[in-house]
């Protein structure tokens, strides 16, 4: 199975490649940081996995429309999306530029990427195109306002492209991670609910892909209580909202 993965230098990237390195994978990692892509490579290739490393940062549009170029000259099997970034919570504006990064990050290097890959795939009628969102999209907190935004946005696109490809037999799945231990959330200073471990995460996500789930939201318990939020009055959304996260940003 080719395997591509983006965002592969660390985080739930790195435990995902390292979980699909093996005899049977070939696995295309990409990230920004050379050094740090290289080591999980290693890892990747001591483990039986034929592995190639593609240094890009997917912010670079036109770089990133020309390495799906040239992914799709070959067949692809499964691509998970994971490339992402945040900047923490805060209570003041965010800054246009921070606001903007986010949405070139998390969103719209997506299509760039895909644009040129998509038509191999119809082509080939085959295929696993795998989002890595986040439970934070389906509520938009007053302290992550643009992550939420840019998540949110990226669920709208996979669900559009589900159905655009479904007559092609290619899958479409939406991921919606709940806290993990990572590099992105050792930053954050509050009590994060029901979080997880990267092995213990990564173990859901790979489950899931497995079973071909389309949408995943996880942890079920943080799932469900976001889900019943949603379904308040609006004056008792407003008031658990306010009061759970304010105070992040302080």
């Amino acid at each position: 199975m080719r395997i591509v993965i983006t965002g592969a230098s660390s985080g739930l990237g790195e435990h995902l490649a390292l979980h699909y390195a093996s005899f049977e994978n070939e696995l295309v990692l990409l990230a920004r940081r050379a050094e740090r892509l290289e080591e999980v490579a290693q890892r990747c290739r001591a483990r039986g996995g034929h592995v190639e490393t593609v240094v890009a940062d997917v912010n670079d549009f036109s770089l990133m429309h020309q390495i799906g170029k040239e992914l799709a000259q070959t067949p692809i099997d499964r691509l998970i999306l994971n490339a992402g970034i945040s900047v923490g919570h805060s209570g003041s504006v965010t800054p246009f530029e921070d606001f903007y990064t986010l949405f070139k990050t998390n969103f719209l290097s997506v299509h760039a990427f895909l644009e040129p890959i998509i038509p191999s795939l119809m082509e080939q009628k085959s295929g696993e195109i795998v989002f890595v969102s986040s439970l934070a999209s389906l509520i938009t907190m007053p302290t992550s306002i643009a992550y939420s935004s840019s998540k949110r946005a990226l669920n709208a696109y996979a669900e559009g492209l589900r159905y655009q490809l479904k007559p092609y037999g290619i899958e479409v799945m939406t991921i919606l991670p709940g806290f993990i231990d990572s590099e992105m959330t050792q930053k954050n200073r509050f009590k994060m609910p029901f979080l997880l471990s990267s092995e213990a995460g990564v173990k859901r996500i790979v489950d899931a892909i497995a079973r071909k789930k389309r949408y995943y939201p996880f942890p079920l318990r943080f799932y469900l209580m976001i889900r019943a939020t949603l379904l308040l009055p609006q004056f008792l959304r407003d008031w658990i909202v306010n009061f759970t996260n304010f105070k992040k940003g302080a």
